[in-house]
């Protein structure tokens, strides 16, 4: 897994606008970047909204929109534009064949049960941390977090554990710019990222996010190691404050150890059966 550089954005919440410097040229990228503009917090957008979020001209985006809603990746919806069939019926394909996704999700789901805390499952794409499944129950509403959402790596603990199975070096040349700032708590600077991963390499791997991404959420990850590479991580998360009992992280961490031990030795069984069958 290698970490490349990406162009700065703007998150909000699990979601994020991108904001490329130049106006993208290829209809391949305006349709992505319109695509890109939905999330969690916004799942209808007018017009004006996609142009204001795109950077894209009306006309311009007024005109690809046609071509979207007659190839089902829009569809109209009242106040205006929303992700049409095709986008689920892809997304629904993707997720059914992910490999990692369908080894994992079961000791996910199985890890939040015994915790009563909310489980994500994560990789690395990037300087972001891309959210493969998530489990919770009726916690999970409480952790603004969803399905196929990015997150900068920096400040969860599951980016900061797969930052950690990096070589210095890769996460030094991938992270020389500014670094996002999602709460008091991030990390802001490079050469602060750099130590505090040095400490979680020193925990064998164990991170821990005390409210860096969103206010009021701490979470505990470990990464999940196939053939000696992190190619994924678990985390635990919830609520925090004055009103609720600090996690108790090296509980959860014993826990996790073991979560991500049986998934890399599901992922190893589910990887001889596939090549059995070739």
């Amino acid at each position: 897994m290698t970490v490349e550089a990406v162009q700065d954005a703007e998150w909000a919440g699990a979601g994020r606008i991108p904001r490329p410097p130049q106006p993208p040229v290829s209809m391949v990228e305006r349709m992505t970047l319109i695509l890109d503009a939905f999330d969690a917090a916004t799942p209808t957008l007018t017009l004006l909204g996609l142009s204001e979020r795109t950077g894209l001209p009306r006309s311009t985006v007024h005109r690809i929109l046609d071509q979207m809603i007659r190839l089902r990746w829009l569809a109209h919806a009242p106040g205006g534009y929303r992700l049409g069939l095709r986008a689920l019926e892809l997304g629904g394909l993707a997720a059914g064949h992910n490999q990692i996704r369908d080894a994992v999700s079961p000791l996910l789901h199985d890890l939040s049960q015994r915790t009563g805390m909310v489980g994500h499952l994560g990789v690395l794409d990037g300087r972001e941390v891309l959210y493969l499944d998530k489990a919770g129950g009726r916690a999970a509403a409480a952790v603004p977090t969803r399905l196929g959402a990015r997150m900068p790596a920096h400040c969860t603990a599951l980016g900061k554990a797969l930052l950690a199975a990096l070589e210095p070096s890769i996460v030094e040349t991938s992270f020389r710019e500014r670094l996002p700032q999602l709460t008091a708590r991030t990390i802001g600077e490079t050469a602060e990222l750099q130590r505090e991963l040095a400490r979680i390499r020193g925990r064998q791997g164990i991170a821990v996010d005390t409210e860096e991404a969103v206010p009021g959420i701490s979470c505990v990850a470990v990464p999940i190691r196939g053939r000696g590479a992190a190619v994924a991580a678990l985390s635990i998360s919830a609520r925090v404050g004055a009103d609720r009992p600090a996690l108790d992280t090296a509980r959860l961490a014993r826990i996790l150890v073991e979560a991500a031990y049986e998934a890399g030795q599901a992922l190893a069984v589910r990887r001889q059966c596939e090549n059995l069958r070739e």
